[in-house]
């Protein structure tokens, strides 16, 4: 399995920007990179991904809009960024990379997941 290493993540006011980064490592052993997240009492939920080969991106619906992926292949890292942010975007976000499409949305699809980073956004 891939490790995973994120950084970013933080506080930030209603309507404010941050950006996640994931480094993955084994990049032969996946094709897809993406974030999920999971709020306190809530299952874990689908944000993004983008596949590594050719750079399209997928979103889910609530975050759709406000939300871009990236990727800089040279370094095997992807970049979350976040705009617009809303209290309800307040989660622990996870990393995460696989042979899946990139509009995978199920949590158990995904082979590797990173430790994690919390996003707080104060209304």
């Amino acid at each position: 399995q891939a490790h995973l290493e994120e950084t970013g993540g933080g506080s930030v006011r209603a309507g404010g920007s941050l950006e996640l980064s994931c480094a993955a490592s084994e990049p032969a052993s996946w094709k897809t990179m993406g974030w999920f997240r999971q709020a306190p009492g809530k299952e874990r939920e689908y944000v993004g991904a983008i596949s590594w080969t050719n750079g399209a991106t997928f979103f889910g619906d609530s975050v759709k809009g406000r939300f871009t992926i990236f990727r800089d292949s040279a370094e095997n890292t992807g970049y979350l960024q976040m705009d617009s942010l809303k209290p309800e975007d307040t989660a622990v976000y996870y990393c995460v990379v696989g042979t899946s499409e990139a509009w995978t949305t199920s949590p158990r699809a995904w082979a590797s997941w990173g430790r994690g980073t919390q996003v707080t956004v104060l209304s």
